[in-house]
């Protein structure tokens, strides 16, 4: 099997496992963020990771940011990140138990670190 196809089936177990519940957190938070015109912003960004969150086998996240990125992360640990990113890390650990689950519990760690600081991040194919 290629890269892809193992993405792909990677995805599609990621989904019905984890995936679901945590892309449908970050659309929700996206649209409670979206509801004020100062929030937009912060709403488009949850709907990026909302995508991630649902297909992440494939991507990778590459940090940076400068001044602006680190203000609006930190309005947004204090609002929404805090427990996206409990979400998902415990989710990460207990899949982690078992020897299957050990790269879906890693995809959700990597969602975790991300619902810490998303803004500055950048989402690129791996291929």
């Amino acid at each position: 099997m290629g890269v892809k196809a193992v993405s792909f089936l990677g995805n599609v177990i990621w989904f019905l496992c984890a995936g679901a519940w945590q892309g449908l957190a970050w659309f929700a938070t996206g649209v409670l963020w979206c509801l004020s015109i100062v929030g937009i912003p912060v709403g488009r960004q949850c709907f990026k990771l909302s995508a991630l969150s649902f297909c992440p086998f494939g991507r990778a996240v590459e940090a940076g940011g400068g001044a602006v990125s680190f203000l609006l992360n930190l309005v947004w640990l204090a609002f929404s990140g805090w427990w996206l990113a409990l979400a998902s890390a415990g989710l990460g650990l207990l899949l982690c138990l078992t020897v299957v689950g050990i790269p879906f519990g890693l995809q959700c760690l990597k969602l975790a670190r991300l619902a810490l600081m998303p803004f500055g991040a950048k989402i690129v194919r791996v291929d």
